[in-house]
């Protein structure tokens, strides 16, 4: 499959399951989050819990909700989630199913003089994420309580951009009460959205590489995932076709299945050898 094809094909897929997870169009009309059975089912991309049109949760903010609970129960439904997902797609799921994932895309495609590869630093802003991750999605949310022994969401809360696109602007727009108690939470979550959507335009997919704790999670089943990568050594030339076609700049010929790779296809539909293989099987060297 072509370039072209397999972006077009992506964006499709895409396109499609932010449809399916957020589909429910009345509660964009209403300005009201839907509270219906499958609200307790978790959806494998980062798509916020209140969004008006989300039909499902999403698995940090599950995770969150649980560990921030004043009974401090482990949430076994979402981390069993985390490894089924993990384990079959990896972070396919990150380039092909999550909604945040598509906006940046799509903004990336806004022609720009200069796109940058990567940023200054990105071999240890990549380790944000995983700070992210341990940090505002598990610790401070078990440890920083308030006078009842209530934690709180720290990501959805001060960092999510997910959640300030298509949860708080939406509600906020739709809402008279909910714009007079505005406060300077709400213009921080704003104005971190908006940096991240005019970095997109230059950087590809500038959330999913340094920050986004769901992205982390996926990227350590890279390498097991049923669903991975391999090179065909009998084919392969390092001619680095794949790494110049890779938007996120992976040597893919010398690691296939690095936690940074999002499955976007790119890397396999420029092989010129055809030495890229994915699949459940990897070729062994012989």
């Amino acid at each position: 499959m072509g370039k072209k094809k397999i972006n077009h094909l992506r964006t499709a897929v895409q396109l499609c399951t932010a449809a399916l997870t957020n589909g429910y169009a009345a509660g964009f009309i209403q300005g009201k989050i839907y509270k219906g059975p499958t609200k307790q089912v978790c959806v494998p991309g980062l798509n916020c819990y209140s969004c008006p049109g989300a039909l499902g949760a999403c698995p940090i903010g599950s995770f969150q909700a649980v560990v921030t609970s004043r009974d401090r129960s482990f949430s076994f439904y979402v981390v069993g989630f985390l490894l089924i997902f993990g384990g079959l797609l990896g972070r396919f799921v990150c380039g092909w199913l999550c909604p945040f994932g598509l906006v940046q895309d799509l903004v990336h495609k806004i022609p720009f003089p200069k796109k940058w590869k990567k940023l200054p630093g990105d071999k240890y802003l990549r380790w944000l994420k995983y700070l992210i991750l341990v940090g505002f999605v598990i610790l401070l949310p078990l440890t920083v309580l308030d006078v009842v022994g209530q934690g709180q969401p720290w990501f959805c809360k001060y960092i999510c951009p997910s959640g300030t696109l298509f949860g708080g602007l939406p509600l906020v727009s739709a809402n008279p009460a909910l714009q007079s108690a505005l406060s300077w939470l709400f213009a921080w979550k704003v104005g971190l959205l908006v940096f991240l959507l005019l970095l997109s335009v230059v950087v590809y997919r500038p959330f999913c590489r340094y920050l986004c704790p769901l992205g982390a999670v996926y990227g350590l089943f890279n390498p097991v995932a049923l669903y991975r990568y391999s090179i065909d050594p009998a084919k392969c030339t390092g001619c680095t076709a794949c790494q110049k076609a890779c938007p996120l700049d992976i040597p893919v010929h010398k690691t296939p299945n690095s936690p940074e790779c999002i499955r976007c296809g790119r890397c396999k539909a420029a092989c010129p050898h055809g030495a890229i293989c994915t699949g459940a099987a990897p070729k062994k060297p012989e």
